[in-house]
């Protein structure tokens, strides 16, 4: 029969216990199977119901049968790898997200995530292996992150290219995943890079935005935090963002709510904002341009609401207001030539 136990064996293994031994026979009847925390060294008669029985199961006939050096190699890094340490730490902070969570890696991720069972809004920890990827077609330069010796992602290229790891090796990393299950899947993780215990970004209790209007709060609270701490910072830089107030709020804390008021196609309510930043802009331009994404934003929702003629306006708005040495080229000049032309309508000299 199969036995718990505490000894390092990387030839069998399940969720947090190692398997010493398979019967003779080499087949799983009656086998007792844990389920890590959820109900100790029960089975299916324990708190868990069984759910994870038939899954673990099926996942450990895959570990029986390969050869104990694949599994081994596989989970420490591959054929012939040596674990190695090396300088983590290069360029950049030390927490690092994962390339791949929610795309290419992803059915690697949902295994990982099923296995452990995680909530809606799951937290999981855990060592991870880094190995380079030689045969990578995408970039030679690679490095798998490897999680119970399933690829759960890549470093990112610019971190990738960086660290000093040779090729048949590998070096051992601290990975944290967060998760949230329902209508929408979505993820992040982490990798810890520098020394010490991990002093990770965020945790179980304060975790990252996943869904787009958590991303949306995030980048609006991040937006408030900076104009906050310029205005409050004094000298050159608060004088600077001063200009670009109107009625109190700075124009680059509009970006996200006009973005989420026109996926919600509340379009003149984004339309209010957009104006009210166009003005902000105009107040920061400082004799250059203004920054035209604000306008190119009102010009979209004009056009969405059929109001030609107003989106006109706008363009030639920041045209005026541009001087006509920076003018030409731009999208906002391209845009009103096209708008121009489609209404039949004289060309406006403005230098373009």
């Amino acid at each position: 029969m199969v036995q718990h136990t505490r000894r390092e064996d990387a030839s069998a293994r399940c969720l947090g216990w190692r398997w010493s031994q398979v019967n003779d026979a080499g087949s799983l009847p009656g086998v007792h199977l844990c389920c890590r925390r959820r109900c100790g060294r029960g089975c299916a008669r324990s708190s868990c119901g069984g759910k994870s029985v038939v899954r673990i199961r099926n996942w450990f006939r895959r570990v029986v049968d390969r050869k104990p050096d694949e599994s081994a190699e596989k989970h420490s890094g591959g054929v012939g790898s040596a674990r190695v340490t090396v300088s983590l730490e290069v360029g950049g902070g030390p927490c690092v997200e994962v390339a791949g969570t929610t795309t290419f890696a992803k059915p690697a991720v949902v295994a990982l995530v099923d296995r452990y069972q995680l909530p809606e809004r799951g937290y999981f920890e855990a060592g991870a292996w880094l190995q380079r990827e030689p045969e990578n077609p995408v970039d030679v330069d690679a490095v798998a992150v490897i999680v119970e010796g399933e690829k759960v992602g890549n470093l990112p290229s610019y971190r990738a290219r960086a660290l000093q790891l040779p090729p048949q090796a590998s070096t051992e990393v601290r990975y944290q995943l967060h998760v949230l299950q329902g209508e929408k899947w979505a993820a992040k993780a982490f990798i810890w890079l520098g020394p010490g215990a991990p002093q990770w970004t965020y945790s179980a209790d304060s975790p990252p935005a996943l869904t787009s209007r958590q991303r949306t709060l995030a980048a609006a609270k991040q937006q408030s935090e900076m104009v906050r701490e310029a205005l409050e910072g004094g000298g050159d830089r608060a004088r600077q963002f001063q200009r670009g107030m109107y009625q109190g709020v700075h124009y680059l804390q509009l970006v996200e709510p006009i973005k989420q008021l026109k996926r919600e196609d509340r379009l003149e309510e984004a339309l209010a904002l957009c104006y009210q930043a166009i003005k902000g802009a105009e107040q920061d331009r400082g004799g250059r341009e203004p920054a035209p994404w604000y306008t190119e934003q009102a010009a979209i929702v004009h056009r969405k609401l059929g109001q030609h003629q107003e989106e006109i306006t706008v363009l030639e708005r920041w045209l005026s207001m541009t001087p006509p040495d920076r003018r030409g080229g731009s999208t906002i000049a391209e845009r009103h030539r096209k708008c121009v032309e489609k209404k039949g309508l004289p060309k406006a000299d403005h230098g373009t």
